[in-house]
């Protein structure tokens, strides 16, 4: 019964509960706060069935996969979108938290990699701490966007001394500058135990003569950046109180949102082995079947594009385009081009025409 629970089951109830906070702003309703409830609801009992078929099928560890993490992550954004709403039904959270959610499930559907990580019992705790604290990171990130949007529109509104938009109830300054705070602190904490638990990880397979990650790998750069940004802004935040108040901290988060994007960018477009070190085991995928992953069409794409753009330069005979026939069909758009090509004839001078005033001259 559950291996029937797809993504698009819900993917559209969440889509559902967006399309619903957006017509907070239009019109106002009665029962609009408990359908969307009833759907926002439903997509996370569906989500959790699906990740609960997930783990109990998967080959290696339950839920190590790449796709399975970027899943993990939506389903932990919706739990606090709905403890949000719970408390706060008048704020619109989910005009800010579900299309990250529904962002994080595309990410997961069309570019991470399925393969799961191989049992290995001597680091299955520490990398089940290191996917853990990198997930609640990423949270308290996205958390700390949220409330850094919400504070920057607050107080442009304050400041212009306009009154909310219908259905746009925005939370106190107060209470936003705290959850920014907390969220860039949070953040850090937990990007430092992903940072220690994964360097416990490569020395244990380092250890056992296993292939270890290697520091220039683009995933591991990234989250380094990423976790020196977070403690310079924690330590500015302690010794200069100013950058922890107001807008400078909104803009802390933001600033932190650009760098995890630039992380999630850089593991899912970029080649990396940061996934692919533990489904090298028994019975999970080769490093050689992800790249038949949509994750891989970027490169198909350009590489199609170069072939499109040789093909323009290339310059044709001097006899026209129809008289242009490679000798081998099968391989004529990767033949070489011989350069220079070969100068056309020229053509004979055009006489000049007789002047109109002039005629019969001798």
């Amino acid at each position: 019964m559950l291996s029937g629970v797809g993504i698009i089951c819900f993917a559209a109830s969440y889509s559902v509960a967006l399309v619903l906070e957006i017509t907070r702003l239009l019109f106002r309703s009665g029962v609009r706060g408990a359908v969307m409830l009833g759907f926002a609801g439903a997509g996370l009992v569906a989500h959790t069935a699906f990740l609960y078929h997930r783990a109990v099928e998967a080959a290696g560890s339950p839920l190590s996969s790449e796709q399975d993490w970027y899943l993990l992550a939506a389903w932990a954004l919706v739990v606090v979108y709905l403890y949000l709403v719970y408390y706060h039904p008048r704020v619109p959270f989910g005009l800010f938290l579900l299309p990250l959610a529904l962002g994080l499930i595309a990410a997961g559907t069309f570019f991470a990699s399925p393969l799961p990580v191989a049992q290995e019992p001597a680091s299955q705790v520490w990398g089940f701490i290191h996917g853990v604290s990198i997930l609640l990171a990423t949270i308290a990130v996205l958390m700390g966007f949220m409330a850094g949007l919400m504070y920057l529109g607050q107080a442009r509104r304050l400041k212009r001394k306009r009154p909310p938009l219908l259905g746009l109830r925005l939370p106190s300054l107060e209470w936003l500058e705290k959850l920014n705070s907390r969220a860039i602190v949070v953040a850090l904490l937990m990007v430092g135990v992903g940072v220690v638990s994964g360097m416990v990880l490569n020395a244990g397979r380092r250890g056992e003569g296993a292939d270890s990650l290697p520091w220039h790998d683009p995933v591991v750069l990234a989250t380094i950046v990423m976790f020196f940004w977070l403690l310079i802004a924690v330590v500015v935040g302690a010794f200069y109180r100013p950058a922890r108040m107001g807008r400078k901290v909104a803009y802390l988060t933001l600033v932190s949102f650009v760098f995890l994007t630039i992380a999630l960018v850089v593991g899912l477009a970029l080649e990396s082995e940061h996934w692919e070190t533990g489904a090298r085991g028994k019975g999970v995928g080769a490093r050689d079947e992800r790249s038949s992953f949509p994750r891989f069409a970027w490169e198909r794409t350009l590489s199609t594009l170069c072939v499109v753009a040789q093909q323009r330069r290339r310059p044709w005979p001097a006899h026209g385009r129809e008289a242009w026939e490679p000798e081998n069909e099968e391989h004529s758009s990767l033949a070489p081009t011989p350069w220079p090509p070969t100068p056309a004839a020229p053509y004979p001078p055009t006489p000049p025409a007789p002047h109109p005033g002039r005629r019969g001259v001798a």
